[in-house]
């Protein structure tokens, strides 16, 4: 399923549970906000809408990255002097580096600054996010972010979240958009040719 879909069956999701609990129009749209970005993160491990909005494009990132690598060993070699050759080999070195950068390496590294980001400013949401973030990146799409493992990990950023911000419905609405990304994923829809590994480790059976 497009990830379109699922941001709006995600933002259905935390709609709704804004309605059942009885909160203002204004607390109902910040839940079906977050419902819809939770409805995206199981995607997290693959190319897609949200990955693509939350890092840099790696083909901007690689570029940048070469055309330093040519002005440090041009300014190296012009510089002269002892470190000369030490320049140039940094400035190589920043080239061949740049040339193994992949989106899913930029999402690795979003979630190292994400993580750190949680830590200095001493949210524990926050770097749990940036480790989901980062194992997302790390593993094959369709595994351990669309297990039950996932959905508890997901469930703890979300009641850490809560408590931060101290927003009514703010787990339910997170949990539900999630879910409901897993549930739009399983096999009994006839969109679907693949369903999901709900019970990994244990098993890899698809759902």
């Amino acid at each position: 399923m497009k990830g379109t879909a699922h941001l709006a069956i995600g933002t259905a999701a935390g709609f709704i549970i804004g309605n059942t609990q009885h909160l203002d129009l204004s607390t109902n749209l910040m839940l079906a906000g977050l419902g819809g970005i939770s409805g995206l993160m199981p995607d997290m491990d693959i190319d897609s809408v949200l990955t693509n909005k939350i890092t840099m494009s790696h083909k901007v990132f690689r570029t940048i990255a070469q055309v330093v690598g040519v002005l440090l060993i041009v300014y190296s070699y012009l510089d002269g002097g002892f470190d000369k050759w030490k320049g140039i080999c940094a400035g190589v070195g920043v080239i061949v580096f740049s040339s193994f950068l992949t989106q899913r390496r930029m999402l690795t590294m979003t979630g190292i600054g994400v993580l750190l980001a949680g830590y200095s400013l001493g949210e524990n949401w926050l770097w749990l996010l940036g480790i989901f973030i980062i194992g997302a990146s790390l593993i094959p799409h369709r595994s351990y972010t669309h297990s039950i493992l996932g959905v508890i990990f997901f469930g703890v950023i979300a009641s850490k979240f809560q408590a931060s911000i101290g927003l009514p419905g703010a787990f339910e609405a997170c949990l539900a958009g999630y879910i409901s990304h897993l549930v739009a994923d399983m096999k009994f829809l006839p969109v679907n040719k693949r369903g999901v590994k709900l019970f990994l480790p244990l098993s890899s059976k698809e759902i």
